[in-house]
């Protein structure tokens, strides 16, 4: 299959997260609690995300990922309790457009990765996932999911 690879360069994004550990089992309600909380958060601040709902994976262990789940803000935000005040940096990424279900990525990562290395450059060890349109309301081969990953 033929992937459409990008690396592009984009500003620093301001963002809220909660930084935990889940399985890959659990993920779907550890993400929709996160969402929810940071949403009501923003809803407090009198704030609204400036982009689509992330994850950002800071491995790859799929039965105890690091992840940081989020959304982009206008501008840095003080953050509450779990809810922290992050960014996404700036700088060269390389991005791809991957429509599908979450549960056949594993081929695109392998593809991508190697992508990457033949390209010559090298990520940061972080990956993210921006989810474009909602699961519970899109069929399960039509979710959208912008993957990037920060270069070196």
């Amino acid at each position: 299959m033929s992937y459409n690879f990008e690396v592009k360069e984009q500003p620093t994004q301001p963002t809220l997260s909660i930084r935990t550990r889940s399985s890959v089992q659990d993920l779907p309600q550890i993400l929709e609690k996160s969402y929810g909380a940071i949403a009501q958060y923003l809803g407090e601040l009198g704030e609204y995300p400036v982009g689509p709902p992330f994850a950002a994976y800071h491995n790859m262990d799929t039965q105890n990922l690091d992840v940081e789940i989020g959304f982009p803000v206008s501008k840095k935000l003080s953050g509450k309790e779990d809810i922290k005040a992050s960014e996404i940096p700036g700088g060269k990424v390389a991005t791809y457009l991957y429509i599908g279900p979450y549960s056949e990525m594993e081929p695109v990562y392998n593809e991508f990765f190697q992508w990457i290395k033949d390209n010559g450059y090298e990520t940061t060890g972080v990956a993210y996932e921006f989810y474009l349109n909602d699961p519970r309301q899109t069929p399960p081969q039509e979710p959208k999911t912008r993957i990037l990953f920060p270069l070196k």
